[in-house]
């Protein structure tokens, strides 16, 4: 017989995360925001389905990056004034975004997944109904069922 869990259409056990951006790397945290967004770090994942989890990001201001660079991307090659643009730092947000978007795997479910992460700048969110998991240590979080 198959013994492999695949969840049904209406599999809806999705738990909120909640993670202190404070001194912690763009990159490391990045790639381990999309295990949970993807449901990577899950016993029952499966690439087929989508049963990943919410992530909340606080003090998204604090997050170290490379600040003291400029970094310059060509959009349109061959176009006068406009093809030479600065990459700002002033909105980390977006920045965080980007990162994770451009790590998460193609397919269909790339925007679903990537509307699943929340970013705020403070220490304030609005979602405390949904009783988020506080987690410290990133790097190293595993889920246990």
């Amino acid at each position: 017989m198959n013994e492999t869990f695949i969840p049904a259409s209406n599999y809806n056990k999705r738990k909120w995360y909640i993670i202190d951006c404070k001194g912690k790397q763009l990159g490391r945290i990045s790639s381990s925001i999309v295990g949970l967004l993807c449901g990577k770090i899950k016993p029952s994942y499966h690439p087929a389905f989508d049963t990943g989890d919410y992530v909340i990001l606080v003090n998204a201001d604090d997050l170290s990056l490379d600040r003291k660079t400029e970094r310059f991307y060509v959009f349109n090659p061959g176009r006068p004034g406009k093809s030479l643009k600065k990459l700002i730092n002033g909105l980390p947000q977006r920045i965080i975004e980007n990162c994770i978007y451009k790590m998460m795997p193609n397919g269909v479910a790339k925007k679903d997944l990537a509307q699943r992460l929340k970013i705020y700048k403070g220490s304030q969110h609005p979602h405390q109904a949904q009783n988020p998991i506080y987690i410290d240590n990133i790097e190293s979080f595993t889920i246990t069922q």
